[in-house]
């Protein structure tokens, strides 16, 4: 086994078209109504003070919210607004947060198969992309935080979360994470950003560049509401819709020659963007929180539910321009670049204080496989999400063979994956789900990132570190996985967050 110390190694390797969301308390329900004329939105930022302890508090209650385009929508909000607010930290900062259950109690009975969503007035909290203890009351995505059981009543839980003095600079970011109830409150628009300040941040270019979080949530509302998934076609045929810091395709304006740092973050649980932005070339700096050696210069970035990216951009000619996303049917932000035409422009950087991409020979590897069969049980929720492959969960019943409820689907109970601190170890993981509907599965792991060297077997020019990384359909990826400082169970699974909902999802544990 090959061991790697994380600060050894991998350290040293290492005027608005929509309008924000902002609650006013009326009665029960908070109310949001839009800021008139207000320029491109930034969710309300809380940052750490000279003590080092963000102490915070979020409260999740359902919020009737102005939603631009559709109209007032009844949803469940952290502090009554989509998104919540932003936390800022720095490594070795510790992250108090007092989570405040203001949601009705749960109706209608549990389900016996907890692949079925149910409870959804019931959540938790997931520090996604964080490198964090996963146990206790810190990212531990088994905990349960319940509604008071009468109506009005409120329930309190504490969620602290010591950030490592090794851990990246970046951008990340939480959301609810109970199993079978996620899908429903991230569509509503429950989650936020996550920023850790850090060396990136004292690069002369990037500490010049405005700072800019563009958070895109996704919203399906039906009847002035987002519904429960309460059966398999729940969500069909009601449209998405997308916002950007509560707003809808708001304007944000830059000067000719001017850099700012975009802080994109994909918080909507169904739909990935392929992000383009036209007449300007975006130089992305870093991938779901892991900064880059060296800026990369393109036209597109693809990004998956959940995923982050920052971007520098550089104003070009006056004009305007639209930021697109493969999952919106129209813009996602417009540019408007507006001032003096010939202006002295602001540099980008030419280095980074990046992650390297070279881990030793991996000791041991793993393959695992996406799929999803239709209609194999009877039911609300006829289709079953799996994983198989190595440390496939498996059936209760053998006899039922691939028609049995639990094989392959996500099990309480059982550990699928064993991963030993520091050995390197390389994965393949491929998806065979052959319908349209549920081409794409994006593959997300808690407590650590990991290295994509590969996808559909041909080699990356430059391999690039991911929490979060789409297979395409019939298609493979392959990473190799160093794991890190924290034992104790985490979780692996699908992070289009219906189908982890109904099954595919599996329990990882790191040992030392």
């Amino acid at each position: 086994m090959t061991s790697l110390d994380r600060r050894g190694v991998l350290k040293g390797l290492t005027v608005a078209a929509g309008a924000a969301v902002t609650p006013v308390a009326t009665g029960s329900h908070a109310v949001a109504r839009p800021a008139a004329g207000a320029a491109f939105p930034q969710p309300e930022t809380r940052r750490r003070p000279p003590s080092g302890r963000l102490a915070t508090r979020l409260t999740v209650r359902l919020a009737k919210v102005a939603v631009p385009g559709v109209g007032s929508v009844v949803t469940r909000t952290y502090e009554g607004s989509v998104p919540g607010p932003t936390l800022r930290v720095r490594p070795g900062d510790l992250l108090e947060i007092t989570q405040v259950n203001a949601l009705p109690p749960n109706t209608g009975k549990h389900q016996d198969d907890v692949n079925v969503p149910h409870h959804f007035n019931t959540f938790n909290l997931h520090t996604h992309g964080m490198e964090v203890d996963p146990t206790g009351d810190a990212d531990n995505v088994f905990r349960a935080f319940e509604p008071a059981e009468t109506p009005g009543g409120t329930t309190t839980y504490r969620t602290s979360i010591t950030v490592p003095d090794s851990h990246p600079a970046g951008t990340f970011w939480y959301h609810p994470h109970h199993h079978g109830s996620t899908a429903t409150q991230m569509l509503g628009g429950m989650g936020g950003v996550i920023i850790v300040e850090g060396d990136i941040d004292q690069v002369p270019e990037i500490a010049a560049a405005k700072d800019v979080v563009v958070c895109i949530s996704e919203l399906k509302v039906s009847g002035g509401r987002v519904p429960d998934l309460t059966s398999q076609g729940t969500y069909d045929g009601v449209a998405s819709t997308f916002l950007v810091n509560g707003a809808l395709n708001p304007v944000l304006t830059i000067a000719p020659g001017e850099v700012q740092r975009w802080r994109v973050v994909n918080a909507g649980p169904l739909s990935a963007h392929f992000l383009s932005l036209g007449g300007h070339e975006m130089h992305q700096i870093a991938c779901d929180g892991i900064t880059f050696m060296n800026p990369v210069a393109t036209t597109s970035v693809t990004l998956s539910m959940g995923g982050r990216t920052d971007l520098l951009i550089r104003g070009g000619k006056p004009g305007t321009y639209r930021l697109t996303g493969g999952g919106a049917s129209g813009p996602l932000l417009t540019l408007v670049v507006t001032g003096d035409a010939r202006p002295k422009p602001m540099p980008l950087p030419k280095s980074l204080p990046g992650r390297p991409t070279d881990l030793p020979e991996p000791t041991r590897t793993r393959a695992l496989t996406f799929r999803t069969d239709e209609n194999v049980f009877p039911g609300a929720f006829p289709n079953a999400y799996r994983i198989l492959g190595d440390g496939e969960t498996p059936p209760a019943d053998p006899a039922a063979g691939r028609h049995d409820r639990a094989w392959g689907r996500f099990s309480p109970d059982h550990v699928n994956q064993r991963i030993r601190l520091g050995e390197v170890e390389q994965w393949t993981v491929a998806n065979d789900s052959r319908s349209r509907g549920h081409g794409h599965h994006p593959f997300h792991l808690h407590t650590n990132h990991f290295l994509l060297i590969a996808v559909d077997n041909r080699r990356l020019a430059t391999p690039v570190w991911h929490d979060t990384v789409d297979i395409p359909p019939q298609g493979t990826v392959t990473f190799l996985l160093c794991a890190q400082d924290f034992t104790g169970r985490a979780m692996l699974h699908c992070h289009h967050i219906q189908h982890g909902d109904e099954g595919m999802m599996q329990i990882i544990e790191y040992v030392r």
